[in-house]
């Protein structure tokens, strides 16, 4: 599967944020098929605890109308979060990734994101692609 345009900033964000990339592509059995999440990262809350793990699918939101992207983006999130739940995969938190940029102008505006967050669990991680940092995580 073709990475998206934001994938190498994502995974640089993450790893400049103290994440270690475990996986890239994530592959989750699905019956008799597989689903591919982007990336698989975990990070240790300290010498004795056992780290988070998480499951990132990125997102450029590139195409001319951004509910259809984001129709498509939450779709395959909903997919993937019940690819993990059918694998009794409870140990990592499965989050979408898409630029700042796509945040302000389009998000952050929309009544559709915020129902997606708090009524279906969307995560979101906001990432600044022009210095590779995460700015923002929404978390349910």
């Amino acid at each position: 599967m073709a990475k998206d345009k934001y994938h190498a900033q994502v995974r640089e964000a993450l790893e400049n944020d103290g994440w270690t990339i475990t996986h890239d592509p994530f592959l989750i059995p699905y019956g008799v098929s597989n689903v591919e999440v982007d990336l698989g990262a975990e990070k240790l809350i300290g010498a004795e605890k056992e780290g988070q793990k998480i499951a990132v699918e990125i997102k450029s939101f590139m195409e001319r109308s951004k509910v259809y992207a984001f129709h498509q983006a939450f779709g395959q999130y909903m997919i993937y979060q019940m690819a993990l739940d059918y694998n009794s995969i409870t140990d990592r938190k499965l989050f979408l990734a898409a630029s700042l940029d796509v945040y302000n102008a389009f998000m952050i505006k929309q009544q559709m994101v915020d129902d997606a967050i708090e009524k279906y669990g969307l995560n979101l991680i906001i990432v600044n692609m022009k210095i590779k940092q995460i700015v923002k995580w929404i978390k349910k």
